[in-house]
């Protein structure tokens, strides 16, 4: 199976197109649901919006917690089974996060994230290098913007003495922006230096004047609205990079 960048048979024979979608709770579709102070998975989130809009079977593979390195694993064996023309790639909130418990309990120790800075540009960086190896297309999907006021309340409980701790080790509750968009910055990196297609639903967030009303309370879980304006997103960049993926119709209407 050719991969698609190259005219390869998906884009005019009769060869049946398969996606798969591998990231974490973001493309799982997992919202916090206020009403029910419980985290659950939204039926209307954007990879569930995508399928009727695309030629195709789409496989979602994200998984709530989901590192690239914990993604990636399971990635290769799906790989093997499903045989996808197109991999989506969305990891970096939870490769970025920190264990903010820890934190709070010593904030003089030495901390660091989930997945280290580096690791994760050589590792995606091998992802890439790995799905053209078996003739796949792999596409890139950038970090939606955080909330960091309402993220800092949320990983430290609202708690004033864990507030305090944490603080203590951040210095400013916006470095955690700061940091999340060093990630963001990775992504953009490899795009370029891999020369590999790469969704940007981070500027399409910030595009509208307050983009925190389409997160969940949680400050990085996009919301219901945040989910329509990802697959928005999605279904523009294809119609300007793989228009014969997209169902008839939908290559002159954005949906």
């Amino acid at each position: 199976m050719r991969e698609i960048d190259n005219g390869g048979p998906a884009a005019n024979s009769g060869e049946e197109l398969k996606y798969i979608v591998s990231g974490d709770s973001i493309s799982k579709g997992v919202v916090y649901d206020e009403d029910r102070s419980k985290y659950v998975i939204l039926e209307e989130n954007y990879v569930s919006l995508l399928q009727d809009k695309l030629k195709g079977a789409v496989r979602n593979t994200a998984r709530f917690g989901n590192t690239l390195m914990r993604g990636i694993n399971s990635l290769k064996k799906d790989i093997s089974k499903d045989k996808p023309n197109i991999v989506l790639i969305e990891y970096g909130g939870n490769d970025c996060d920190f264990n903010w418990q820890e934190i709070a309990a010593n904030p003089e120790a030495e901390h660091h994230p989930k997945t280290d800075f580096n690791l994760f540009e050589r590792m995606l960086t091998e992802t890439i290098e790995y799905l053209r190896g078996q003739q796949i297309t792999p596409i890139l999907m950038n970090l939606p913007p955080l909330n960091a006021d309402n993220y800092f309340k949320w990983v430290s409980g609202s708690n004033p003495a864990a507030e305090s701790n944490i603080m203590k080790w951040l210095g400013s509750v916006t470095k955690i922006y700061w940091w999340q968009e060093r990630y963001n910055s990775t992504i953009l990196k490899v795009s370029e230096l891999t020369k590999t297609k790469m969704i940007d639903v981070r500027s399409a967030f910030l595009a509208h004047p307050d983009f925190t009303q389409f997160l969940c309370v949680d400050g990085i879980h996009p919301n219901k609205d945040g989910h329509r304006i990802i697959c928005e997103k999605v279904v523009e960049f294809l119609k300007t990079n793989y228009g014969h993926l997209l169902q008839p119709g939908m290559k002159e209407t954005l949906g």
